[in-house]
């Protein structure tokens, strides 16, 4: 008996899986029998599976069906061995994968490996991001997910209450679901992903849980893109629902990713630190690069048709291309902190984003600007939207977003032209299919 299978002998089954460009998981359930070869050979799958759109369907227009013969790419495990899947109802696995070329080399339309290219770029100017996530989520009733509605707010387990109301920074509204959090701090324990803490957030039964930071970023990424299958997962066990849509409720607080990072160098300083608040000069070329480059960036951030209903003013999420100290009303903030702590707040994407191809258009963004040595406008102080008309708006339509990006030289430089390609492909059919049906709106108003 393999040593592989040793470690995993109670588990019947194993998933594997990739993410693919929406960050939508895809791959095969596998018999324990199989595991061996698996970690040592990988899957193969249709190298299109990375770019289907959001409901798994074929995206013709992307040039990897039948262009290419509707050719295989391999899945390789991204670590030696798989991690456990604690709410699944009998005992099973789960190994996250990347996609390669049948020659062995990196397939870079697979968000991780786009990602990973992002890293190398900072390691080979002795550079290592530091990176941490904080995703918000919506608890359901679990008749709500059934019904792919979400007509009432969650029922609490301690009460039978309705969270119907906000109550931010409730700490009585968590202990109404301590059965559910406690099976998620253990189901983080078991698969290595480091939760820290637990906040109630501004709508009722919306949650946010913030990673701890960690120096590998495609680690944090997999932490966020695992907690998300986690959350969810947990959830359906506790007979509720969960969703990381950008905006549930019309009327309530949409659910956002914001990323924290600083650089070390070679020797582990905060480059960011330079003895002061203010923060250095190349943090300020990072800040720089990232606002230069958000207008096209916005595809990423904000995925769907859903995710524009984030955008509003005095809606903590940021309306144009801004950034300052300790404010929240921003599009980029510099939390306060030790110098040495020294790091930049990105605010803009949603929970529905793909967290690989978040944190590769940030960091990408923020590398540009160090190159290039761009440098910021002055810092925003007091409220950013009350300033919203005197700056040009980020985009705020799907197919505005989409436009901005497919034409960006940043993201064909930085990302790559086959990236670009695939996921405007994606992301206009999704358009065409939403578009094409009448929504109950436009028949209760024009009928």
């Amino acid at each position: 008996m393999s040593e592989i299978y040793k470690g995993n002998k109670d588990n019947k089954e194993f998933d594997l899986f990739i993410a693919d460009l929406n960050g939508n998981l895809r791959g095969k359930r596998i018999p324990a029998s199989g595991l061996e070869s698996v970690m040592t050979q990988g899957v193969k799958l249709p190298q299109s599976v990375i770019g289907f759109d959001n409901w798994g369907d074929d995206v013709l227009g992307n040039g990897l069906v039948f262009e290419t013969g509707d050719t295989d790419g391999v899945c390789l495990p991204v670590y030696d061995e798989p991690t456990s899947v604690p709410w699944a109802e009998s005992p099973r696995g789960q190994i996250l994968a990347m996609m390669y070329n049948m020659d062995g080399s990196p397939f870079y339309p697979d968000p991780r490996q786009l990602l990973v290219r992002i890293v190398e770029r900072y390691k080979a100017l002795g550079l290592t991001p530091v990176v941490a996530t904080e995703l918000e989520f919506y608890l359901l009733d679990g008749e709500s997910e059934f019904k792919r509605r979400p007509e009432e707010p969650i029922i609490s387990d301690g009460n039978g209450r309705r969270l119907s109301e906000i109550d931010c920074y409730s700490i009585d509204e968590m202990d109404c679901l301590e059965g559910f959090f406690t099976e998620v701090r253990q189901a983080c324990e078991a698969q290595g992903i480091p939760a820290d803490t637990i906040v109630s957030e501004l709508g009722p039964g919306q949650f946010e849980i913030n990673m701890q930071h960690t120096n590998d970023a495609v680690l944090s990424a997999d932490h966020a893109i695992l907690f998300k299958r986690l959350i969810k997962g947990v959830a359906r066990r506790n007979g509720l629902g969960a969703t990381f849509m950008a905006k549930p409720y019309a009327k309530k607080s949409g659910s956002g990713m914001h990323v924290h990072f600083s650089l070390l160098d070679d020797t582990g300083r905060n480059v960011f630190d330079s003895g002061d608040e203010d923060g250095s000069l190349m943090m300020r070329h990072a800040v720089a690069g990232l606002l230069n480059h958000m207008p096209e960036s916005m595809l990423v951030f904000a995925p769907h048709m859903n995710s524009y209903r984030r955008f509003q003013n005095g809606a903590h999420a940021p309306t144009f291309a801004s950034w300052g100290y300790e404010n929240r009303t921003v599009a980029v903030r510099i939390p306060d902190s030790e110098c040495e702590a020294r790091r930049i707040e990105h605010r803009v994407a949603g929970a529905d984003s793909n967290p690989y191809l978040v944190l590769a258009a940030i960091l990408g963004a923020a590398l540009h600007g160090i190159e290039t040595k761009m440098l910021p406008p002055q810092p925003i102080e007091g409220d950013a939207y009350s300033l919203s008309e005197r700056y040009e708006a980020l985009p705020n339509r799907w197919e505005m977003a989409t436009e901005a990006f497919q034409d960006s030289a940043f993201m064909r430089e930085y990302l790559g032209e086959t990236f670009v390609r695939v996921f405007t492909a994606v992301k206009e059919q999704e358009q065409e299919k939403i578009y094409g049906r009448i929504s109950d709106v436009e028949y209760e108003a024009y009928l």
